[in-house]
């Protein structure tokens, strides 16, 4: 085997592993934030404890994997300069530019805030409060975002030029409105409000399969979840749909399997690049949208079914097998959104910057031998990681809400008497 192409491979699995660890984190984080935000809203409003109390029980869960999530990015970050550092030299001056507004503006506002919500209950006022989470849900949003349009220039450079070798950003407005970025933006936000949906429903299933005490808290809780599931779902098919105006013709190729078109995208990526392979893993590409296509056919038939279920107050109290197949449903989302992203990254090889920079010449310098010995320990930390976020979050779901700890206020002690 071709020495370069094993470090090129290891490389490229190693960023597979822990990109697709943390993108289940975000997933989560993002539809959870909103659904937190809504909750607190109808809470404020209305001053219902009950709802209070969701908010509560659902933002302690979203910080658990927040935190989980904010560990896991700082750890993938540190890939760029291991593995891809003659990606950043050639293309870091370009897309560079909204990977650190993610960081500087995005990221830290999103801390802070979050930081100010969670040790603010009890000391703000609730309008002062509720204006926080949703800080923290719109500059998730825009962090997503900003990631999306980095990932974006290098699925359709634009905006740049090439000047002693290197990308310059030329027009900023035309890579924050480049299609390929927009368009799956879109995409991941409403998929992450299905992933949260889901989430919410399945747990609150769980509760009332085991007859909790709380069985109001959850049935509203079960209706909140399915009732954002379903929308998002169409929304996140809407969005999918349109996104395949946007692939590069290799990836349609590959998707579609048709020979003569994979013919004529090679051909024509080799006559403007040289000789070479210039189509992505047709197996990948096609086995990545079939799993997500079909997984959405899933999610959309039964969040519609349960729409119907749940406008009927005893099945929603006592059905146990629709109960135990809305817990059963919490990973498929994940499963789902893991699919579409296989399908957007494979379907872009073999290119890091698409139609200027491959893959392998993308890699920083290192051998065979310390790729697998970096690939050996990122996956170690990422599993320990994933497996402590799942126990954490199973653990305080399970418990409910009277384990809540979030928003909890201080025991009133007596002032003492003093004697003389």
């Amino acid at each position: 085997m071709d020495p370069v192409l094993e470090t090129v491979d290891l490389a490229r699995l190693q960023f597979a592993l822990t990109a697709g660890a943390h993108f289940l984190f975000v997933a989560l984080t993002l539809g959870l934030a909103t659904l937190v935000a809504v909750i607190q809203t109808r809470a404020t409003l209305g001053r219902s404890p009950v709802h209070m109390g969701m908010t509560r029980f659902w933002g302690q869960l979203y910080i658990i994997n927040y935190a989980m999530g904010i560990v896991t990015g700082l750890v993938m970050e540190f890939q760029l300069g291991l593995s891809w550092s003659d990606l950043t030299e050639f293309a870091g001056n370009a897309f560079g530019s909204a990977l650190a507004l993610e960081t500087m503006v995005a990221f830290f506002i999103e801390a802070t805030f979050l930081g100010l919500w969670i040790f603010g209950w009890n000391k703000l006022n609730r309008w002062a409060h509720l204006a926080l989470i949703w800080v923290v849900t719109l500059t998730a949003y825009a962090s997503a975002f900003w990631i999306m349009v980095s990932n974006g220039f290098l699925q359709n450079p634009v905006g740049h030029r090439i000047d002693g070798g290197v990308l310059h950003l030329e027009d900023f407005g035309a890579m924050v409105g480049n299609p390929a970025a927009l368009v799956a933006f879109g995409h991941i936000l409403s998929g992450s409000l299905v992933v949260g949906g889901f989430f919410m429903a399945g747990v609150s299933a769980y509760h009332l399969r085991k007859r909790t005490a709380e069985q109001d808290f959850f049935r509203k809780s079960l209706r909140i979840g399915i009732a954002v599931a379903l929308p998002a779902t169409l929304v996140t098919a809407t969005f999918g749909g349109i996104g395949f105006e946007t692939l590069q013709p290799g990836k349609i190729a590959a998707w579609t399997g048709d020979s003569t078109r994979l013919a004529a995208v090679q051909a024509e990526m080799a006559a403007l690049h040289g000789p070479g392979d210039y189509l992505p893993p047709v197996g990948w590409v096609q086995g990545g949208a079939l799993t997500m296509l079909i997984l959405f056919v899933l999610m959309f038939l039964f969040s519609g079914l349960s729409f119907l279920l749940m406008l009927f107050r005893p099945v929603v109290r006592g059905l146990r097998i629709w109960h135990w197949l809305l817990t059963a449903m919490i990973p498929v989302p994940f499963v789902a959104m893991l699919a579409g992203w296989i399908f957007r990254e494979m379907g872009r090889q073999p290119w890091a910057v698409h139609g200027l920079l491959t893959t392998a010449d993308a890699m920083s310098p290192v051998t065979a031998g310390q790729m697998r010995f970096s690939l050996i320990a990122f996956t170690s930390v990422f599993a320990v990681l994933i497996v402590i976020n799942y126990w954490l979050l199973a653990r305080a779901a399970r418990r409910g809400p009277g384990a809540v700890t979030l928003g909890d206020r201080p025991i009133e002690t007596a002032t003492p008497v003093p004697t003389f």
